[in-house]
């Protein structure tokens, strides 16, 4: 059973939270906190195995308690946040400081349905997850040297990457690690809607490839990283001699959308051996399968190991399958790639 302490200032969304996690049989809400300091009180009274936190509450924001937290008292946190542009940016800095995961509040653009079924997946996760009582500096892109500039034509290569809870330090660590001169490169994480927009902007402000989120119809050209959006699938294809991503909705794929399992299938299928690709840290399946059809079709594959995820859920499916060429650690991956190349 795992314990858990919801952290809001709203009356309402405690309520709900609470019923809605409370039909699943592996989960127990042991209490509820209207701020950061009877929160403080009721993790050392109730010692819960994962806290949801909202970041705009009285007395103390939640970025300055998450900050505290795991500091001295480091513990899995998911970010239960308002989707707002001040919002997003502030689950990014959430991840950043050691939360988890972050998920959207119940509200007119969420059903109560999903967001309590992908709150429960992420607090599965998160009582799984390997936690850092430095999550600042845990595998911290300053230890991962850049690469220098590949000598060699990119343009017909393609990078996949898929990540889930973790991801957003991994895929960091890759990126920063990959030349500007890289091949066009793809990326699914599994984020909620607008989220993603606030990740690709922090991420092309740190990389040397530049780094957006996914429109439809872009080319994937040499030097650039696309994110794919929250609530929608990317697909890979080939026009030509050129990539191009395509953005479309449809139903969930492993639970998730975007999927990695959808981009890594069309990779399979429209680049073959001309591809890499790279599954790092996360919970479930998504994209062991992708993977796998990715090598079968000649690709170089390359999935985390289990010494640096966060959690060993997706590349341990993986490499049960059979889909990995490669199994390395996290600050290996970038020169993994380029050795592929």
């Amino acid at each position: 059973m795992i314990k858990v302490l919801i952290v809001d200032d709203s009356a309402v969304v405690r309520k709900v939270l609470t019923e809605e996690l409370s039909k699943y049989d592996d989960i127990e809400i042991v209490g509820t906190a209207v701020d950061p300091y009877v929160a403080r009180d009721k993790i050392v009274k109730l010692k819960p195995d994962v806290i949801t936190l909202d970041l705009e509450m009285p007395k103390m924001d939640g970025l300055t308690f998450l900050a505290k937290l795991m500091k001295h008292y480091p513990m899995p946190v998911v970010v239960v946040s308002s989707v707002t542009p001040k919002n997003s940016r502030n689950a990014i800095r959430a991840l950043d400081l050691g939360a988890l995961d972050v998920l959207c509040k119940p509200g007119a653009a969420y059903s109560t349905l999903d967001i309590s079924r992908d709150l429960a997946r992420a607090i599965r996760a998160a009582a799984s997850a390997r936690i850092s009582r430095n999550p600042a500096k845990l595998h911290s892109p300053a230890k991962t040297k850049p690469i220098k500039n590949l000598g060699l034509q990119t343009t017909n290569k393609v990078i996949a990457i898929g990540a889930s809870t973790g991801g957003t330090k991994a895929i960091e660590v890759v990126l920063t690690a990959m030349p500007a001169t890289s091949p066009g490169t793809v990326v699914v994480q599994h984020m909620p809607e607008h989220f993603t927009t606030t990740f690709a902007e922090r991420l092309n402000e740190i990389c040397q490839v530049e780094v957006r989120e996914a429109r439809n119809n872009d080319h994937v050209i040499p030097g650039v990283a696309l994110i794919a959006p929250g609530n929608y699938h990317m697909v890979l294809n080939r026009s030509g001699g050129n990539y191009l991503v395509n953005i479309k909705d449809g139903p969930r794929v492993h639970y998730q959308k975007p999927s990695i399992d959808v981009l890594f299938q069309s990779a399979a299928k429209n680049a073959g051996s001309n591809a890499v690709g790279v599954v790092l840290t996360g919970m479930g399946a998504d994209g062991a399968k992708g993977l796998l059809a990715m090598r079968q079709q000649g690709a170089h594959t390359v999935v985390q190991d289990e010494q640096t995820c966060v959690v060993f859920g997706m590349p341990k499916e993986a490499i049960k399958l059979g889909a990995a060429v490669k199994v390395v650690p996290l600050t290996n991956i970038a020169q993994a790639i380029v050795n592929a190349l």
